[in-house]
């Protein structure tokens, strides 16, 4: 029974983790940006930003995150496209 109770809480320990990733802060030298992944997940298909398959983490250095984020920004018209809007100190 034990080993029941313990396998439950791990898988529930597990999934309120990956839930938790509503979101996301990425680490910038000239300040950090919040990434709202539930709000951005909503509007877009997971595609869009991690590629075909299943989603996973991205690695994201400077010249990917402006690539693919403000570059979104700046195709849909919406969203923060200048370097204060996103990056905060």
């Amino acid at each position: 029974m034990k080993k029941v109770l313990a396998v439950v809480l791990m898988v529930a320990f597990s999934a309120s983790a990956a839930l938790a990733a509503d979101t996301v802060v990425l680490k910038a030298k000239n300040g950090n940006v919040t990434f709202d992944h539930k709000k951005h997940s909503g509007a877009n298909e997971c595609k869009v930003c991690h590629g075909e398959g299943t989603p996973g983490k991205l690695t994201l250095d400077k010249d990917k995150a402006h690539k693919l984020c403000k570059g979104c920004h700046e195709t849909k018209k919406a969203g923060p496209t200048k370097c204060g809007e996103c990056h905060k100190k």
